[in-house]
């Protein structure tokens, strides 16, 4: 019995029992699918992203700065996590787990649960209310809730999805300071190093470890489930999508500070426009990707997606800023009444936290 059969055979003495709790769960009734899908969603990239974007164009781009970089890092991690254990969905692994959602990743860690962990987490300890921490933790623990219910992850998923997710919660609490004030402090040989490393050197260890390791994995037998074609692939992929959004994110983030950062004071309207031109730009890099990606698979489409949303992540992060500022829509910290450069929550992103105004 070799290392990767033991490892399968105690994630199988997990899987029979959560299996059937999932199914007690699911047999509460159909009426949950809806409203829990919704749940769902607000612990989602495709909600968490352009959220995340909000703040960091229209409402405080410090704090949107270090949710982002929290956010990408708590991904790179995730998928990471997926490509080492290589672990079924519920639906995937019992025939008898409904898909009311689907995954074509590999399951644990959940990323749900450790992305809302992150994102939500972070709002409400950085809100300095209680109320509004109870309500972020009361929100993280639906979100969990609705990916067991839904049949996308075990229980042992969202588990460990919670304690990544805390860990990195905490590290960015705690350490976030001494970070960007040690990052910003680097000169260009080193921080292009230091972001090349932490965004490429996870995408090539699970390279490698599906490549040597894991090359002649497939579906095993007791996953009579309906697992989709080529999760080792799609894993891989997300992992390096993931991967290139943390790199153009800390390539923008970088030379918008040295340019003497950004502030998203101004109108509503002025707000608004910046929103839209910026997640514009967005969904037509990602349409033009789809269009030259569609027909690539494995270690081509990875590497395509990894470049595509470094790109992206470059855009949202320094081209967007730039553009709104030269437009008119925006302007530096200390330019026409903006909070100066050196002080202020809208400073650089090592300069304060979320005010609490009680909005």
């Amino acid at each position: 019995m070799n290392a990767r059969t033991a490892g399968h055979l105690a994630m199988d003495v997990l899987w029979e029992p959560e299996s059937t709790a999932i199914g007690w769960l699911q047999g509460l009734g159909d009426w949950l699918a809806h409203p829990l899908v919704a749940v769902t969603q607000l612990g989602s990239q495709f909600v968490l992203i352009p959220l995340t974007a909000l703040v960091f164009w229209c409402v405080n781009p410090g704090f949107g700065a270090r949710l982002f970089v929290a956010l990408a890092a708590s991904g790179v991690l995730n998928y990471l996590g997926k490509a080492v254990f290589h672990g079924a969905r519920p639906y995937w692994y019992s025939a008898h787990v409904t898909a009311y959602a689907s995954g074509s990743s590999f399951g644990i860690p959940s990323g749900h649960a450790q992305a809302s962990t992150v994102f939500w987490g972070y709002l409400g300890f950085r809100s300095g209310r209680r109320t509004r921490l109870w309500a972020a933790l009361a929100l993280i623990a639906a979100i969990c809730v609705s990916r067991i219910y839904l049949g996308v992850h075990f229980f042992s998923d969202v588990l460990a999805g919670l304690l990544v997710g805390g860990a990195v919660l905490w590290a960015a609490l705690r350490w976030e300071d001494r970070l960007v004030a040690w990052w910003l402090g680097l000169d260009t040989v080193r921080w292009v190093g230091c972001a090349l490393a932490v965004s490429v050197v996870p995408c090539l260890a699970a390279a490698l470890w599906q490549a040597l390791a894991m090359g002649d994995w497939s579906v095993p037998a007791d996953w009579i489930g309906s697992t989709p074609t080529d999760p080792a692939g799609h894993t891989l992929a997300g992992l390096f999508t993931v991967a290139g959004g943390l790199l153009g994110a800390l390539v923008g983030f970088t030379l918008l500070a040295r340019r003497g950062w950004y502030s998203a004071e101004g109108s509503l309207s002025a707000r608004a426009a910046r929103f839209v031109l910026g997640l514009s730009g967005i969904v037509v890099v990602q349409v033009v990707v789809h269009l030259l990606a569609g027909g690539l698979t494995g270690l081509a489409e990875a590497v395509v997606m990894f470049a595509a949303y470094a790109g992206i992540a470059l855009w949202a992060a320094f081209g967007a800023p730039e553009m709104f500022i030269r437009s008119g829509l925006a302007h530096r910290p200390g330019e026409g009444g903006g909070t100066p450069l050196a002080g202020g929550h809208e400073g650089l992103p090592g300069d304060g936290h979320a005010r609490d105004d009680g909005k």
